[in-house]
């Protein structure tokens, strides 16, 4: 077992065992050792394992939670965010149309600034009917005052309920928590995953605490007043501080959980994979890692300098430190899981995240932007070779303004 060293001379145990998970389970036992409080259900898939796996960890009391079945998405996601307004650190999750029918309380959570962690199990939106993998329903919250991470394998997600709850319920901050995957490609995909202890993990995460703004008979406030002109710009401008300050408690978090852990992560905000001497590379988010990692090492083998930058961290975008990482390079390809009809030169949400990032720097690189893998089609390897191809055919020539390419799309 692994050992870490507190202070001067104790020690306690780091890691307690190791399992085959696929991600709604790893989800389950990050739930688990968080210590929720409370638990709002209304399972759909993909997601759906997560509340399947957590009633058993209640039935067999190795978690004292209450584990609440809703009559549906929106009335779980109120359950959720009154609970966390009492004070209880709060659990819940959905995919796809169930996280849009829920939309009203999720933006009333955010706007309230209260921290529970939801899962989302990406799922394309109906019609026509898909669970297959797209990530529109995360983003769809993504300029509402929400945390959004994507993880890439079962112990990033264990690691990441941890390391959400740590940073939303954090005074600083206090914003709700998505967790994103993909769904399918990672919800029902097995991986080892290491599981954490209990006092390892209470080192980690400090109790939930509202202070002065938990919501209790003793202590008689106001949640959700009607406002209107008089002082909404000023609490839109509160999230706007919150969501800035969020950065710096997300670099303390990681810093944190390296210190008790061990070096798991160099970067908080996103994983580069051989990028070192790369002229082009490739950016993109969850399980597109998989068969983008191992292009690269394909396109390595005969000589080509490519790599590839799995982002992490959607919201808050690191602005700054993407453009110190990407501004190295002759060319980058944006790989879109996502939609986004009507859009500026028809690009994919993630493009123009990336495009208006780099927009100020003097030297940068060329941009050209993938669509593929919507409703859980299969990204395979060759279809990652055949965009690292297009990005480096960019790197040595002006963009044109037809630079978006559906790729894996029957014609």
């Amino acid at each position: 077992m692994a050992r870490i060293k507190e202070d001067i001379k104790e020690e306690f145990e780091v890691w307690e065992k190791e399992d085959l998970l696929n991600g709604c389970q790893a989800v389950s036992h990050g739930v688990r050792l968080a210590d929720v409080d409370v638990i709002a259900a209304y399972p759909i898939r993909p997601y759906t394992e997560v509340m399947d796996v957590l009633s058993k960890i209640i039935a067999d009391g190795e978690l004292d939670a209450e584990y609440i079945i809703a009559d549906s998405e929106h009335s779980q996601f109120e359950i959720v965010k009154h609970a966390s307004s009492v004070g209880a650190r709060a659990f819940a999750g959905s995919s796809g149309t169930g996280w849009m029918y829920g939309f009203e309380a999720l933006v009333v959570t955010a706007t309230d600034r209260l921290p529970p962690l939801f899962l989302v199990g990406n799922r394309a939106l109906d019609d026509p009917g898909a669970f297959g993998v797209e990530h529109n329903d995360a983003m769809a919250v993504r300029d509402m005052g929400w945390l959004i991470c994507w993880v890439t394998t079962a112990q990033e997600a264990l690691e990441h309920v941890l390391i959400g709850y740590r940073v939303a319920e954090d005074k600083r901050v206090r914003m709700p928590m998505g967790l994103a995957m993909d769904g399918a490609f990672l919800t029902h995909s097995q991986h080892m995953v290491q599981m954490p202890t209990k006092e390892a993990v209470e080192r980690f995460l400090p109790v939930y605490d509202l202070g002065k703004r938990r919501l209790h008979p003793d202590n008689p406030i106001t949640i959700a007043p009607q406002v209107n002109e008089d002082w909404v710009m000023e609490l839109r401008r509160q999230n706007w501080e919150a969501a800035r300050r969020a950065k710096k408690v997300i670099v303390e978090a990681y810093e944190e959980f390296n210190g008790i852990f061990g070096p798991r992560y160099s970067s908080p905000f996103f994983t580069e994979f051989m990028t070192g001497d790369a002229e082009a590379v490739m950016i993109g988010l969850g399980a597109l890692a998989m068969p983008a990692r191992t292009a690269v090492r394909r396109l390595r083998e005969q000589g080509q300098k490519v790599g590839y930058v799995n982002l992490r961290w959607f919201r808050p975008f690191p602005t700054q430190e993407l453009r110190e990482c990407l501004g190295r390079f002759k060319a980058v390809g944006v790989i879109d899981r996502d939609f986004a009809h009507g859009s500026p030169d028809s690009g994919g949400i993630l493009l123009h995240e990336i495009r208006s990032c780099l927009y100020p720097l003097e030297d940068r690189p060329n941009i050209i932007n993938f669509i593929t893998g919507l409703g859980g089609r299969d990204v395979s390897i060759d279809d990652c070779i055949r965009m690292y191809d297009l990005t480096l055919q960019a790197k040595d020539g002006e963009v044109e303004d037809e630079f978006v390419t559906w790729i894996g799309v029957r014609e």
